[in-house]
């Protein structure tokens, strides 16, 4: 399998940064790898950068929702980062949200978002 999504580690927080379009299988490999590491580091956040991406079809926004909630029932938040204007728009149209999940602007807000909590 292919590592196309680098995912660091710093003091306890993972950071996806998802930097082109992913097909179904390798965002679920993403899922996996995410709830994996989450465990094995006792991780207390996940942030996942998707401000590369111009589209986050419906099977992309369902897996993060559901990578965010499986983050969420091992004590850890989820922080999605960058949704383009475009992306955050077709999201609306399909009927889609965020509304459980913290977003941020960018690294750093998302950061303060954590520190603030």
């Amino acid at each position: 399998m292919t590592r196309r999504v680098p995912i660091l580690r710093q003091n306890g927080i993972l950071i996806a940064s998802i930097q082109e379009e992913l097909s179904d299988g390798d965002i679920l490999a993403l899922q996996s790898r995410i709830l994996s590491d989450v465990v094995s580091i006792n991780a207390k956040a996940v942030v996942i950068d998707v401000s590369a991406l111009d589209v986050l079809d419906s099977f992309g926004t369902r897996t993060l929702t559901e990578i965010a909630s499986s983050v969420e029932l091992r004590g850890a938040r989820t922080i999605i980062v960058g949704i383009q204007p475009e992306v955050a728009m077709a999201m609306v149209l399909l009927g889609l949200d965020f509304r459980n999940i913290a977003t941020a602007f960018d690294l750093d807000h998302a950061f303060d978002l954590l520190r603030a909590a």
